[in-house]
């Protein structure tokens, strides 16, 4: 990071500019050749540590562990995040990947959708954890796995962020 004084007005100007060359209202836009997210994975240093994390404290159910077929004696594990979505995990015995880092290019956060009653629930429990957490906005609460990995729990709907529509 440097000190360099930022031009939030040029950056303004930038980001206008882009969406004037590439958004398209919604009736415009064609429709995606994606069907979905499938999982995003995540890297865990401790396979019963990230079941209890994210099953137990998130209640995200744990819908299987097998083996990984990229590198021998890996787990790869799946937690069901709702809509057909997963989160997954790999471990890497015997490989020392050293403490979690975001880079440019890497994972940021990821963001994950809950109903506003079960929201209230588990920053709840997030607490009741000691799990060290910020809620922002009243309906955005961020904290860290186990491993590090930035993890935000939103309560807008889908396609919604902040009142604005984004899908």
């Amino acid at each position: 990071m440097t000190d360099t004084p930022t031009d939030l007005g040029a950056i303004e100007a930038e980001r206008q500019r882009i969406r004037d060359a590439h958004l398209r209202p919604a009736a415009e836009r064609p429709r995606s050749t994606a069907r979905g997210l499938h999982h995003t994975a995540l890297i865990s240093s401790d396979v019963e540590r990230t079941v209890r994390f994210y099953q137990d404290v998130l209640g995200f159910p744990l819908t299987e562990l097998i083996e990984n077929r990229d590198y021998p004696g890996s787990s790869h594990f799946f937690f069901d995040i709702g809509n057909g979505n997963l989160l997954a995990f790999f471990d890497f015995p015997g490989l020392d990947l050293g403490p979690y880092a975001e880079v440019l290019g890497g994972l940021h956060h990821c963001a994950i959708s809950v109903e506003p009653a079960r929201w209230d629930e588990i920053v709840r429990r997030l607490e009741e954890a000691g799990v060290e957490h910020v809620v922002h906005s009243e309906v955005s609460v961020y904290f860290r796995d186990p491993d590090g990995a930035r993890i935000e729990l939103i309560s807008d709907p889908l396609g919604e962020m902040y009142g604005n529509q984004v899908l």
